[in-house]
């Protein structure tokens, strides 16, 4: 049978297809923009026969249908491979969780820790002529979560970017159960963000300063990893690759701007690594059918073995707060949910081992609490509640608007004087007080 006998025979309803989820099941939603819609509007209105349907998914951009509808916690949990605004106010109701692992094991978790999922559903592009559905932007884990499903259901959407890459990037038609056609919506945007502060500015100068002709890159999502990439974008730097775990619009900036080639790769020479990717109209254009873009999934990506293998890697990452022993908490605030531990320790840990490597984390000094008070993010130690994303022997630079300090390897009246350093000038005299009680400040030390 021909593939496209094969995709008409195999064609339904989203009503029909969601058919298959009982009571009590576990469901895999995806992933980011591959997050289904059809489907989870077709699941959504056979709530009143489910109860404690359990889903998978991560990065959110919308609250599905499932978890708008009556009662929601008696007929559907949804559980977070990692937190976006959506799914931190489904926290706050009581219809969401998170589960903390490190984003590259989560190929590893299906196979091994998962006893079933009864249905992996989510959005992929069109059929190409050798019969597979690419996951789009998403490769990330979704092979894995698909070989563990007991079905798979695909929904095709005309507008998802076809992303080319390895074996985990797409899926072939024999592997599906059933296919359903959605009405083609558009694929999530993720804005790029307004202009960049004079505070995201002066962070940016301060890495960009740092990074070599001929680098591998990975960015973070957010102002500052944007503001470099940007800046990179109009510097004289040049030759540089990309190997990340999220594709972010500021890559097709460099790309464009001619920055980017992937010459000097040691490995995946000339191809733009990533795990999944989000962001503005542009980014899905310029990765549709791209041979310079490579998608694969998230234990490849991540994995810090390949990382050091790239010389010259530079990682650059956000950070919610930092205490003046080096811990870095990228996740909450206390223990109110922000995000998620993602993949940032294993490019701290993979940049580090790289020759030549550094990673960046980097922090606005302060910002404004709900009252309108100016609050450090530089602490004596983290809030109670508050998750250590990067423990103290893993950072190695730390950068705010006043300044980068390299603290591998800094004793604790060393990293405490260097921490401190680029604090905002008004929170430094406190910020020693407490060093002082905590026995990590010398009387010798001298802010710089």
């Amino acid at each position: 049978m021909g593939y496209k006998k094969k995709y008409a025979s195999k064609l339904t309803t989203a009503e029909e297809a969601v058919k298959l989820v009982q009571s009590g099941d576990w469901v895999d939603y995806g992933w980011c923009t591959g997050t289904p819609e059809a489907l989870d509007e077709a699941l959504a209105k056979r709530y009143e026969e489910l109860h404690d349907v359990k889903i998978r998914g991560g990065i959110l951009f919308t609250k599905p249908a499932v978890m708008q509808v009556p009662d929601t916690a008696e007929h559907f949990t949804w559980n977070s491979w990692h937190m976006s605004g959506v799914e931190r106010k489904m926290i706050a109701d009581g219809t969401a969780y998170y589960g903390p692992i490190r984003y590259s094991e989560l190929p590893r978790f299906y196979p091994e820790n998962v006893d079933s999922i009864r249905v992996a559903m989510f959005q992929v592009s069109s059929m190409d002529k050798d019969g597979f559905f690419s996951f789009g932007p998403n490769a990330s884990h979704l092979m894995a979560a698909c070989q563990k499903a007991d079905h798979v259901v695909v929904e095709v959407n005309k507008n998802m970017p076809y992303c080319i890459g390895n074996e985990t990037s797409k899926i072939h038609i024999d592997e599906v159960d059933y296919i359903v056609e959605g009405s083609n919506p558009s694929i999530h945007e993720l804005p790029a963000g307004g202009e960049a502060t004079e505070i995201d500015l002066a962070v940016a100068r301060l890495i960009t300063e740092e990074i070599p002709n001929g680098a591998a890159l990975q960015l973070g999502i957010g102002g500052m990893p944007n503001a470099v990439g940007s800046m990179i974008a109009q510097s004289d730097l040049k030759d540089l690759g990309v190997h990340t775990e999220m594709y972010v619009d500021a890559f097709v900036d460099m790309a464009n701007a001619g920055k980017i080639n992937g010459n000097c790769k040691n490995i995946d020479q000339g191809k733009q690594v990533y795990a999944f990717g989000a962001g503005t109209q542009k980014l899905y254009d310029y990765i549709d059918n791209n041979p310079e873009c490579f998608s694969a999934s998230v234990d490849y990506t991540n994995d810090v073995r390949v990382i050091s293998q790239l010389d010259n890697f530079m990682s650059i990452n956000n950070a919610i707060d930092v205490d003046l022993f080096g811990q870095v908490n990228a996740e909450s605030a206390g223990t109110k949910h922000i995000s998620g531990a993602g993949g940032q320790l294993d490019f701290v840990m993979g940049a580090y081992l790289s020759k030549g490597g550094k990673s960046f984390i980097c922090c606005s000094s302060t910002f404004k609490n709900k009252q309108g008070e100016c609050v450090s993010r530089i602490r004596p130690t983290l809030s109670t509640g508050s998750i250590v994303t990067d423990t103290r022997a893993n950072t190695h630079y730390l950068v705010t608007e006043f300044g980068k300090v390299n603290l591998k390897g800094a004793s604790t009246w060393e990293r405490a004087e260097k921490i401190i350093s680029i604090a905002h000038p008004d929170f430094r005299d406190e910020l020693i007080k407490e060093a002082e009680k905590m026995n990590i400040w010398r009387r010798s030390n001298k802010i710089k």
